[in-house]
């Protein structure tokens, strides 16, 4: 029973771990006794590095604020067009809360210029224009769920 009792102990010093880490999972072996600790992502509670903490601060729109700013009737409902999203994630147009958009419309914009950020899975994606232009339009709001192959930005 001495030695269930160290087992709960290493258990509970390899899960202290994972709080103190981004670890999700830590395996151990030792004498032929294997220990592993996991967490799911839904559980878990690390607090994110400095980067994600910042973005995740941004506020989020409600579910039903209004439609994204576009720069008029020149914008079609299903742009064929448009810069869409990669993946799902959350829209952010600023690198930090309160700070100037990317990108407006009727900017120009150079191939590789930054548009907007997607956060997926606690990781800030930048989401370049894929050739110069103009923005035509933005068609997500700041702090805007995202799924993927969602029209995000119109150039021209």
């Amino acid at each position: 029973m001495a030695d269930r009792t160290l087992d709960m102990e290493l258990i509970r010093q390899l899960a202290e771990l994972l709080d103190k880490t981004s670890l999700t999972e830590i395996e151990v072996e030792d004498e032929g006794v294997r220990i592993r600790v996991a967490r799911t992502a839904a559980t878990v509670t690390a607090p994110a590095p400095a980067v994600i903490h910042h973005a995740a601060a941004l506020p989020v729109a409600p579910p039903d604020a209004p439609a994204p700013a576009e720069t008029g009737a020149s914008a079609p409902a299903t742009p064929v067009d448009a810069v869409k999203s990669p993946m799902v994630g959350t829209v952010y147009l600023s690198g930090e809360p309160g700070a100037k958009p990317f990108v407006a419309p009727g900017q120009r914009v150079a191939a590789g210029d930054t548009l907007l950020i997607i956060e997926a899975m606690k990781v800030l994606n930048p989401i370049t224009a894929p050739s110069a232009g103009t923005v035509r339009a933005v068609l997500v709001a700041n702090g805007q769920p995202v799924e993927f192959d969602q029209p995000l930005v119109v150039l021209d």
